[in-house]
């Protein structure tokens, strides 16, 4: 059962932190939105690639509006949730947040690329993996790294110091470790405020929180069920990230070094072999064509 919010409620339940949309989906939500039946699933699908609106619609239909007990984090579910006025309601909203410069576009690109690489791979390898809740594995994929296009917002130098990061992980040096020293802050705390403010489930925005902290989440022994939960959400993550690269893309490094040092317990904790996890790779990358 759909609700219609108005566009001046979407307005205030958006204020706040928001990530720039990719161009390219606005224009096909856009032109769907002007067919004289727009298709919900559609939207739905192109909703459901971008982390900035991924992000607004969770966080509008987590708001006091909706008044729902729980928190949700799947984006498919939120879309059935708002219906298609709102919807459309929303993707206006968005569209107006203001025009980016190409070469801002071009260094976002790599944000985004990765963003919907790894939640389409979180998502195989949850159900490859009967892990629980593959529908919020792949909201964990798509804004694990909401926190970059906002670092890069506030400091032009960022993806320097980024790569950078990436070169310099190792058992000693997290990535988020040399932001700090740089920044004094990192991506993944600003991710994890940025998804509090969207309402997120708490275990998703603590997912967040800790996806450059794995090699301490893993070695903890303790079994309470909010680690168990976090740990499956990690270990999804980092086997995706792995497999899509990441380290290249966002990291620009030819060597992933912070797999090499938190991958062994990551298998570990889900049980696959490192021959089967090579396998898994391959097979996951030629089915996204990486």
């Amino acid at each position: 059962m759909s609700q219609e919010l108005s566009a001046e409620q979407i307005q205030q339940a958006l204020q706040g932190i928001t990530i720039p949309p990719q161009p390219q989906i606005m224009v096909d939500l856009q032109f769907e939105q002007y067919m004289p039946d727009p298709d919900l699933e559609t939207i739905a699908k192109l909703i459901s690639q971008d982390p900035g609106l991924s992000g607004a619609l969770l966080k509008l239909v987590n708001s006091p509006h909706f008044g729902l007990s729980n928190k949700i984090g799947s984006i498919q579910r939120a879309v059935n949730l708002l219906g298609s006025r709102s919807i459309i309601n929303l993707i206006n909203a968005q569209s107006i947040k203001g025009e980016m410069s190409d070469e801002t576009i071009v260094t976002l690109n790599r944000f985004w690329d990765t963003a919907q690489d790894v939640a389409m791979t979180c998502l195989t390898l949850a159900k490859r993996t009967g892990i629980q809740a593959a529908d919020e594995a792949y909201t964990l994929g798509l804004f694990h790294d909401c926190g970059v296009p906002l670092m890069l917002k506030r400091f032009p130098d960022y993806m320097d110091v980024l790569e950078e990061a990436y070169a310099k992980a190792d058992e000693e040096t997290r990535v988020v470790d040399t932001e700090n020293r740089t920044f004094n802050t990192n991506h993944s705390v600003v991710g994890y405020f940025t998804a509090k403010s969207w309402r997120l489930p708490e275990h998703l925005s603590a997912a967040i929180a800790n996806h450059h902290n794995a090699l301490a989440v893993f070695r903890d022994d303790t079994s309470r069920n909010t680690q168990s939960q976090l740990k499956n959400l990690l270990a999804v993550l980092k086997m995706a990230e792995h497999i899509c690269a990441s380290y290249r893309v966002l990291g620009n490094q030819a060597v992933d070094h912070e797999w090499n040092v938190v991958g062994p317990l990551v298998l570990d904790y889900i049980g696959l072999s490192e021959y089967d996890f090579e396998n898994l790779k391959q097979n996951i990358r030629e089915l996204g064509g990486h």
